[in-house]
């Protein structure tokens, strides 16, 4: 903290006072101390440290001690009763001292002192009383560190080991992750898939009731939820195509642009609303709206732009109801599309794709996958956005029955929520919202993403929980810094230099900020994002026509 200049001369007498470690007072119970306190300014301050007593920590059997004094780890003050907590922000010499160190720290929370053994107990975040200058400081024990990151009875699920420790465990609050969302960044290769698939399989264990829905873009994550969950994607979503709303309708429909995009959107607005109302079920509503999910038969949106191009007293040309009704033709004809625009989807099944989507009842699998990998790129995020908004519509029109709160996991989440907002959609509003009023109608949502720097920065600060693996990229690094709160700032060096399946994480589902190794998944829990083994497959050859065959086959066929 260099913004709080020490009083002149302060940093040559701690020199004078302690020229070697022997020198630091002792206190029984809580060890020998490693330093004092040099400054204090609100949540922040600055601790001397002795060079020569870290140097002989670091041969301790106990990992917390031998890792004392480092960027990223905690030291204790003894404030009263209790004992206070603060993270290492960063380091610097002492000015013509080489056997001091100052180190700028974040205090986080504290803890009860058992009068007996000096143990740590009790911790909880925030700060009641801070330390004077001159307070002894004092490397955490194993011990300590336990009691820091346990659950406390909270409904929890452990996904590895706080570093440096190897069984510390490291737990992450579900209640507060999920009710205040989360997020889980990192660069390509650090291991984010296996990441999100390891905290997902602990939470379907913990909640094998429960209700997730996850969009992989990729079909990485059918191979790692086979058992666990639900797999849908173009060969049986089967998402019938008048679930969209009137905003998503104009995404898939209308295709002109400028002021020709409004006289297109106004006349399938009109239209719209008529092949609705045609149908049994828009019949039974007295004030049928254009973005009511009421079923109607595409053949019949066509027809009525038929005749309304054909009235006499229509004024104007004819091209916008053309290109109107050659678009309809064009998705309805596509094979491409069965999927959302079959003429088999017309009918009333929009029970059965809650249920099934939703996990309603969740039978023993929790989790829906939806791959929208096969999903023809002109329209992934429509499909995207109506499964996004049906996920918070029915949490809204389901208030006053029993809750479901429901997961909404995003996977390349910058692909739907850009930063750009020249080229966000329908999909990017209703994240938007989910992000800020979800919690309030029991909707979480995950963002998963490797650039979080092209991600909406309004959407990233809505996630109470942020989960950084390795980030490369130094946009990416200032993006997170700007997001993490105070307390993790300490960290954020090490992103950088974090080993694959490790992470910071910080926010509402953890005690404090803590740098965290994943457990090691089972092969078959995996998703399927293993790189190329280069070295290896070019080592070997043969049967490349009959590869090549298949491959044209599901190519023309586009998967059928």
């Amino acid at each position: 903290m260099n913004d709080l200049p020490a009083p002149r001369g302060f940093h040559e007498a701690i020199a004078a006072a302690f020229p070697d470690a022997g020198a630091w007072p002792a206190s029984g119970d809580g060890g020998d101390a490693i330093g004092q306190v040099s400054q204090i300014g609100g949540g922040q301050g600055e601790v001397t440290l002795d060079v020569g007593r870290l140097d002989r920590l670091r041969a301790d059997p106990d990992p917390g001690l031998a890792m004392a004094g480092q960027v990223g780890g905690q030291v204790k003050v003894r404030v009263g009763s209790t004992w206070l907590i603060a993270t290492i922000r960063s380091l610097r010499l002492v000015p013509g001292s080489a056997s001091s160190i100052v180190a700028a720290v974040d205090f986080l929370g504290e803890g009860e002192e058992e009068r007996l053994t000096g143990r740590l107990f009790g911790f909880r975040r925030g700060v009641t009383r801070y330390p004077a200058p001159g307070a002894d400081v004092f490397a955490l024990r194993a011990g300590d560190v336990t009691e820091i990151y346990a659950a406390s009875g909270r409904a929890a699920i452990e996904i590895g080991h706080v570093h440096p420790t190897q069984d510390v465990r490291a737990a992450l609050y579900v209640d507060a992750m999920l009710g205040k969302h989360f997020a889980l960044l990192g660069s390509t290769g650090t291991g984010k898939s296996t990441a999100a698939a390891l905290i997902l399989h602990r939470i379907c264990a913990l909640a094998p009731q429960g209700h997730i829905v996850m969009i992989d873009p990729h079909g990485e994550y059918g191979a790692a939820f086979g058992e666990a969950g639900a797999l849908f994607d173009v060969s049986n979503l089967q998402m019938p195509y008048w679930l969209m709303n009137f905003e998503e309708h104009c995404e898939v429909f209308v295709t002109a642009t400028g002021a020709s995009r409004q006289v297109d959107a106004d006349i399938l607005a009109k239209c719209l609303l008529a092949a609705k109302a045609k149908s049994r079920a828009g019949q039974e509503i007295a004030k049928l709206t254009v973005d009511a999910p009421i079923p109607y038969m595409l053949s019949d949106l066509t027809q009525l732009i038929q005749l309304e191009m054909g009235k006499m007293d229509r004024a104007g040309d004819t091209a916008p109801y053309l290109r109107l009704k050659n678009k309809i033709d064009e998705v309805r004809a596509d094979p491409r599309y069965g999927f959302m625009f079959s003429g088999m989807l017309a009918g009333d099944a929009m029970a059965g794709f809650v249920q099934r989507i939703f996990r309603l009842p969740g039978e023993g699998k929790p989790i829906s996958i939806i791959d929208v990998s096969g999903v023809p790129n002109e329209i992934t995020a429509v499909v995207v956005a109506v499964l996004s908004r049906m996920v918070f519509d029915f949490a809204i029109w389901s208030r006053g029955e029993a809750q479901r709160p429901i997961l909404l996991v995003c996977e390349e989440a910058h692909r739907y929520v850009p930063a750009d907002a020249q080229a966000r959609g329908s999909v990017a509003r209703i994240l938007g919202r989910i992000a800020k009023e979800g919690r309030k109608y029991g909707v979480a949502l995950g963002l998963v993403t490797q650039r979080p720097s092209d991600l909406a920065e309004g959407v990233l600060s809505q996630c109470g929980t942020i989960i950084a693996m390795r980030l490369n990229n130094d946009r990416d690094q200032a993006f997170v810094r700007a997001a993490m709160p105070e307390g993790a700032r300490g960290f954020l060096d090490a992103l950088p230099a974090l080993r694959n399946r490790e992470a910071i994480v910080c926010g509402e589902g953890v005690s404090i900020p803590i740098r965290v190794a994943f457990d090691t998944l089972d092969e078959g829990q995996r998703p399927a994002s293993d790189d190329p083994v280069f070295s290896e497959l070019w080592r070997h050859g043969g049967g490349e026509e009959q590869m090549i065959a298949r491959t044209l086959q599901r190519w023309r066929a586009q998967g059928r």
